[in-house]
C-alpha cells in the first residue's frame, strides 16, 4: 500500500465489493426525510454507523447522513435497515 503522507492507510480493494459486506446507499436529504416519517422517528432514534467504518467511507458518508443497507436473506429475501452515521456512539 502507498503511503500518501496521512495518518490513515485507504484500503487497496474495495470494501463493497467483497461478498460479505451487504449494499450501503447513501440516502439524499429528501429521501431522508421520506424515510424519517414513514418510520415515524427521529434521526437520533436510529441505530449508529460510525464514520470511520470502511462501507462508509467508501460511499463517502458524513456524519449525519443516512445510509440504507440492504442483505440478501435466504429465510427473508431482502432485508433493509437504516444507519444514522455519527463520529462516535
Amino acid at each position: 500500500m502507498e503511503e500518501t503522507g496521512e495518518t490513515e492507510k485507504k484500503p487497496s480493494f474495495n470494501v463493497l465489493e467483497h461478498v460479505l459486506v451487504p449494499k450501503h446507499e447513501l440516502l439524499s436529504e429528501e429521501e431522508k426525510q421520506e424515510v424519517l416519517k414513514r418510520l415515524g422517528l427521529k434521526p437520533e432514534e436510529l441505530p449508529i454507523l460510525l464514520v470511520t467504518d470502511p462501507a462508509a467511507q467508501a460511499i463517502g458518508a458524513k456524519p449525519g447522513d443516512l445510509v440504507r443497507i440492504i442483505r440478501e436473506s435466504p429465510t427473508a429475501g431482502k432485508a433493509i435497515v437504516y444507519r444514522l452515521v455519527a463520529e462516535e456512539i
